[in-house]
């Protein structure tokens, strides 16, 4: 299995929280959330260089979300709080490699692979 695969998608309210779980077969540099609303373009959300640890966020995702690995296990997990109906999404973990030593949100020239996705929708 190549594919990162997803977990922990649901449906909540406004203000609530979930955490989103990813498990990927093979250590990767670069891991991360990544997410498309209906008629949007897909927007990274949060990375992490898995070899330094160093984390990444969107604008939207500072001081709400945080990415997490566990590499004994091969996963990554993203906590979402405080969400917003604005968070409601298709969320995708994504697996690549980093040229610079790091793995920007911003962009996703660097992934190589890309799971099926699991849904967050939050009601108002």
């Amino acid at each position: 299995q190549v594919q990162p695969v997803e977990s922990g998608g649901g449906s909540v309210q406004a203000g609530g929280s979930l955490r989103l779980s990813c498990k990927y077969t093979s250590w990767r540099a670069c891991m991360g959330w990544f997410r498309q609303a209906p008629g949007k373009e897909r927007e990274g959300v949060a990375t992490v260089f898995t070899a330094g640890g160093n984390t990444y966020y969107a604008a939207s995702a500072k001081g709400r979300f945080t990415i997490s690995e566990d590499k004994a296990e091969n996963m990554v997990f993203l906590q979402m709080n405080s969400l917003k109906p604005e968070d409601t999404a298709m969320y995708y973990c994504a697996a690549g490699v980093s040229t610079d030593g790091s793995c920007s949100p911003n962009e996703s020239s660097w992934v190589r692979r890309w799971g099926q996705g699991t849904q967050v929708t939050v009601s108002s």
